[in-house]
């Protein structure tokens, strides 16, 4: 990769040769419908589409007869147009729990809703460029997608997970052995989660020149692929500049030099090295919350902002969120008990000690 790229464009790159793999082994004209929908998409969306739609050809050539007999890539329009609404909901089914490389992988409500949203718009997009006669996708329905309460740790097990990181308490032996080389980093890494909502795939992306701590804030490309300016608070600071003493006697292997945060092998640290060490810190400090991850540290920032000021635009906006909608539906527990609170803050009468008496002489 030329080295004059950031981090972000380096990545997109990357996932842009992914995604030409991939569509070796589709129908020739996914090419043409990830060509169409580039302009309003980033490189890891048209990725996943592209994903997808191997996964159902495969499932239609593996387990739906019909289309046994010829690879999907030599697939045209015509087979494309004999898929039923049938074959899409036993693909919905067949997604719940299926097998690959003697591995079980299942599929939740939301992972069946990605997939069928991806085979929306590839048929929408052969619909309306003539290329079928009908788009069978919209007479499946999708998959109901229920509620869940947002997990985040409270205050004392956000403190106790920095505790943890700091003394190197609960470590197995070998764990121990690297905690001298990595104790700043992930306290750096963990408080800034906490500290700024981040996400995790924006946080290996920081490149040292990114800080400013005159303004207080670094510089992240976001999901969507625009840049803003993070803003952190003193306590995050102290870390951050922490760390950065230990960070400047590293030594980066070559392309890693502006990478805010190595791994131990001195390359700019993935996005599973972060999972995983989250991962074990947070199971400590929680142990009966499981499946904590990155993005449960940034609902815990979340929700610690939506409770201190009761603004949803704001929260929005710290965690980048493009729709206020995604962030209302995650915070909608919180914002029924806060007017389940404004209730209870109104009196339409004086309590019945302070009334006067009702009795007659």
């Amino acid at each position: 990769m030329p080295k004059d790229l950031n981090y972000s464009q380096q990545r997109a790159q990357e996932i842009t040769l992914l995604t030409r793999e991939v569509l070796l082994d589709l129908p020739a004209v996914c090419t043409d419908f990830l060509r169409a929908i580039e302009p309003t998409t980033q490189p890891l969306t048209r990725y996943a589409y592209a994903c997808d739609l191997r996964l159902f050809f495969q499932y239609l050539q593996s387990e739906v007869p019909r289309f046994a007999g010829k690879a999907p890539a030599n697939w045209t329009c015509a087979e494309l147009a004999n898929v039923t609404a049938r074959d899409i909901n036993m693909y919905l089914e067949y997604l719940s729990l299926y097998y690959k490389d003697d591995e079980a992988v299942t599929n939740a409500e939301l992972g069946r809703m990605r997939k069928l949203s991806s085979l929306r718009s590839f048929y929408h997009y052969l619909f309306k460029n003539a290329l079928i006669n009908s788009d069978i996708t919209l007479l499946v329905d999708m998959p109901k997608r229920h509620s869940k309460p947002i997990i985040h740790l409270e205050v004392d097990e956000v403190a106790r997970l920095l505790d943890l990181v700091e003394s190197g308490e609960k470590q197995t032996q070998h764990q121990k052995r690297y905690n001298d080389h990595t104790r700043l980093r992930d306290l750096a890494i963990l408080t800034l989660f906490l500290g700024t909502g981040i996400r995790v795939s924006e946080l290996v992306g920081i490149d040292i020149d990114d800080l400013d701590f005159d303004v207080g804030g670094f510089m992240v490309t976001r999901k969507g692929g625009s840049q803003a300016i993070l803003y952190f608070p003193d306590e995050v600071a102290t870390v951050l500049k922490d760390y950065l003493l230990a960070r400047k006697a590293m030594t980066p292997l070559p392309g890693h030099e502006n990478a805010l945060f190595l791994s131990l092998q001195n390359r700019r640290i993935s996005v599973r090295a972060v999972q995983q060490m989250v991962k074990k810190y947070a199971t400590q400090a929680a142990p009966l919350k499981k499946h904590l991850s990155p993005h449960k540290l940034r609902s815990t920032f979340g929700t610690n902002l939506y409770r201190e000021t009761g603004d949803i635009y704001l929260v929005a906006d710290v965690l980048g969120h493009s729709d206020v909608n995604t962030t209302r539906r995650h915070y909608a527990a919180m914002a029924d008990e806060r007017r389940r609170m404004a209730a209870r803050k109104v009196k339409l009468r004086e309590d019945s000690e302070e009334k006067p008496s009702d009795d007659k002489a």
